[in-house]
């Protein structure tokens, strides 16, 4: 991983003296965003980052510099940015308030979910935003095929992939007017996502049974599971592995006894510094998985394969890829690969 960080930014580096002049942005500039036109009439000075994935994307941007305040996170930043994020206002772990994110005085929110702001946003409508002349953008890879209307994790009509990541790269670097640090972000992307796919060709585990386990609201309650079209059912397609949840809803709450049925041979399970849930520690939730009677009946429970994977490659973020290659790695580790 370290090494791949060098050469990406060994590759900015020399963009300079290799790359071929890119066009800059023509002002004002319009984009269609998660069912609103949004106008820049210049490039941003001050944003407000909402949600983990939204700010790694600007970091990987190159604007750090922009960033007034962040919020909601679930673990570490990248290491390449921690030095750059330490001197940055975290407004809050979670959910911001409405009044912390316009005291910044941004003149954009980006965020990372329409839970954050959108139609119900618990931090703020893009309206009232609006209002105050306060731009908006979210990622469109929750809103695109994605219905976000009941105020959860929301329906995906979809299957993720990381061409929404990309389009999300290329639609800020337009904004930001740095079309050439997105480009070269989305070509070290793509690369390392088929070399990710090219890491498991022939040895995919093909309709091997796995769970992804982000929390829980309580231990021994109901558990938010990866829907069938979420980025872990993404990372699943890609390994050619199958995902016991049929929902189109992103994270539906399943009983163990439901998940018991199906059986999987493997379990993965988020890591991340948050502790918002009783279920967020993987030490709880390897504890409940052994010790709990119907748990421990699971095939994944009795032979101990449990995939340790960072929270946010589960969500739709540029660490997807590394979720493709923390999986591929692990179901070789358990001889499972076919």
């Amino acid at each position: 991983m370290r090494q791949r960080l060098k050469s990406f930014s060994l590759a900015l580096g020399l963009a300079g003296f290799a790359a071929p002049a890119f066009a800059a942005t023509q002002y004002p500039l319009t984009l269609a965003n998660c069912g609103q036109q949004v106008t820049f009439e210049k490039a941003p000075a001050k944003i407000v980052s909402i949600g983990q994935g939204m700010t790694e994307v600007l970091f990987s941007l190159g604007l750090a510099d922009k960033i007034a305040g962040t919020a909601v996170w679930v673990g570490p930043v990248l290491p390449q940015y921690a030095d750059a994020n330490s001197g940055i206002k975290r407004l809050a772990d979670n959910d911001p308030s409405f009044e912390s994110v316009v005291g910044a005085e941004p003149d954009l929110v980006a965020a990372e979910f329409e839970w954050h702001v959108g139609t119900q946003g618990s931090v703020g409508k893009r309206e009232q935003f609006r209002d105050l002349g306060i731009n908006t953008y979210v990622a469109p890879a929750d809103c695109v095929a994605k219905v976000n209307t009941d105020g959860g994790d929301g329906v995906r009509k979809e299957l993720f992939t990381m061409d929404l990541i990309y389009q999300e790269i290329a639609e800020l670097s337009e904004i930001f007017d740095v079309k050439d640090r997105g480009d070269a972000l989305i070509a070290e992307m793509k690369k390392r996502e088929a070399d990710a796919v090219a890491s498991v060709a022939g040895a995919a585990a093909k309709n091997l049974p796995v769970v992804f386990w982000f929390s829980s609201k309580e231990v021994k309650g109901d558990a938010f599971i990866a829907g069938k079209n979420s980025a872990p059912a993404y990372i699943l397609k890609t390994l050619g592995a199958r995902n016991v949840v049929t929902t189109e809803e992103e994270w539906p709450l399943v009983g163990w006894e439901t998940i018991t049925q199906a059986n999987p041979s493997v379990i993965v399970i988020a890591t991340m510094d948050r502790r918002r849930y009783a279920a967020d520690d993987p030490k709880v939730k390897v504890d409940f998985l052994e010790n709990d009677p119907v748990t421990g009946e699971l095939d994944a429970v009795k032979s101990k394969r449990f995939i340790m994977m960072d929270a946010q490659s589960m969500n739709p973020t540029i660490r997807t890829i590394d979720g493709i290659e923390t999986l591929a790695k692990g179901i070789k580790s358990f001889g499972l690969t076919q």
